[in-house]
């Protein structure tokens, strides 16, 4: 395998109904049209990953989730966001092609799926168990090297409003990171924004929604005017990455164009 190629889609937002809209985007659409565009532009992939918020507090939205993308030829990589429902994610999506958290091997190439819910509550945290999880994933991925994917962001975002719904034991999850040297890259969802950084050695990425998103910077929640989205990554064997977000114009005539944002 020259590079692992994966597409990551955040925070679909889906509802029971697919012509519900969230903050101006009906949001079954947008994520259907995103997946039609990824597949003419960066089809096949090796695996594509979801970092959470499929639905918008609506379990009825994993039915158009899964019949979206149980034919999209390749794995799933699913982790619930604090929208979601843990359980109805994992029942509704117990099938072949999508996996539910835990880690997966591609090559040389560990990806690491990390669940931050916390019920009742719009930031994350790791548990105990998840943290223990991470340092075993980490710890025995036997020379590979490890993509750590999680919903909830472990950074500050530069926005009041944000950060106060961020991961809120962030300093444990960096505890275990720093003592592992195979973590190549952490990647999130939760923020609706672009977020390329670097902390050591370690690429820091956010990804915007598929449907719409966030004002950066912006200490009360604002929306930015920016289209829906989804990033593309390719590891590399040797530890390097190149990731891209695509940016998808959604006409009204139903044409499209994708403008791209290499990183």
């Amino acid at each position: 395998m020259s590079a692992l190629r994966l597409v990551q889609f955040t925070d679909p937002h889906l509802y029971g109904r697919e012509t519900e809209s969230l903050r101006g985007v009906q949001t079954a659409p947008a994520l259907a049209h995103a997946l039609a565009q990824a597949q003419a532009r960066d089809w096949p992939v090796d695996a594509i990953l979801v970092t959470g918020d499929i639905v918008q507090d609506d379990p009825g939205g994993y039915a158009h989730f899964r019949r979206l993308f149980r034919s999209a030829g390749a794995p799933v990589l699913c982790i619930p966001g604090n929208h979601d429902d843990p359980e109805a994610l994992r029942r509704e999506l117990n099938c072949d092609p999508f996996v539910v958290g835990g880690l997966i091997d591609f090559g040389p190439w560990r990806v690491v799926l990390l669940d931050t819910w916390v019920a009742g509550s719009a930031a994350g945290r790791l548990s105990e168990q998840s943290l223990a999880q991470l340092d075993q994933a980490l710890r025995t991925a036997s020379g590979r090297h490890a993509l750590v994917c999680l919903h909830h962001h472990p950074v500050s975002m530069s926005s009041r409003w944000l950060d106060e719904v961020g991961l809120k034991n962030a300093a444990e999850f960096w505890r275990i990171v720093d003592q592992h040297s195979n973590v190549r890259a952490v990647v999130w969802g939760h923020v609706h924004q672009c977020f390329d950084e670097l902390r050591g050695n370690v690429r820091l990425l956010a990804t915007p929604s598929t449907c719409a998103q966030f004002m950066p910077g912006s200490n009360e929640f604002a929306l930015d005017t920016l289209p829906p989205a989804y990033r593309t990554l390719q590891l590399r064997a040797d530890g390097t990455l190149t990731t891209e977000v695509v940016w998808i114009e959604q006409c009204a005539a139903g044409s499209s164009s994708s403008v791209s944002s290499a990183a």
